[in-house]
C-alpha cells in the first residue's frame, strides 16, 4: 500500500477529515491525497495559497505574522494549518509553506527549506526540512514529507 493509501486508511480508521494549505507545493499534496478511491470520505478541500494576501483572506494568517516571520516560517506554517481546519471544519489541517526554487531564497532561508504544520482538533506541530534538489523535487520531497508527518501523528 503506498503512502497515500495508508494516510486515507488511517484518517479512515481515526474518522477524521482532512484540509490542506499548500504554499510551496501548489496543490500537489492534494492531487496525491486524491489518487487514492474513495478519498471523498475524508477529504475536504485544498487552500493552494501561494500569495500572502490569499493567506491572510483564506487561512487567516495574521498580517503581523507575515511581517514579523516572513511567508516561509514556522509561525506562518502554524497559523496555515490552523486556518485551513477553521475555514473548512475539518478535524485535521496540514500545511506547507517554503522555497522551491530557484530563486526566491536568502542567507537564512535557502532554497528547499519547507516549513510543515498540522493541528489536529486544535493541537498543532510543526516541522522544519531543507530539501536537495530542483523545483520538482524540492515540490515532490516537501508534499511526500507532509504525508509522512500526517501519517507518524496519526499513528
Amino acid at each position: 500500500m503506498n503512502l497515500e493509501a495508508r494516510v486515507g486508511e488511517a484518517l479512515r480508521r481515526s474518522k477524521l477529515t482532512l484540509a490542506l494549505a499548500e504554499s510551496c507545493t501548489g496543490g500537489l499534496i492534494a492531487s496525491m491525497i486524491t489518487d487514492v478511491p474513495g478519498s471523498s470520505e475524508y477529504f475536504l478541500a485544498s487552500l493552494v495559497t501561494y500569495d500572502d494576501r490569499a493567506k491572510v483572506s483564506l487561512l487567516g494568517v495574521r498580517e503581523d505574522t507575515l511581517k514579523a516571520n516572513g511567508a516561509v516560517s514556522e509561525a506562518t506554517a502554524r497559523e496555515m494549518a490552523s486556518g485551513a481546519r477553521r475555514a473548512t471544519g475539518a478535524d485535521v489541517g496540514l500545511s506547507a509553506t517554503g522555497i522551491a526554487g530557484p530563486g526566491g531564497a536568502t542567507p537564512v532561508k535557502p532554497v528547499g527549506l519547507v516549513h510543515f504544520a498540522l493541528d489536529v482538533r486544535g493541537e498543532v506541530t510543526a516541522d522544519k526540512v531543507i530539501f536537495q534538489g530542483d523545483r520538482l523535487a524540492v515540490k515532490a520531497l516537501a508534499a511526500r514529507h507532509a504525508l509522512e508527518m500526517l501519517l507518524a501523528r496519526l499513528g
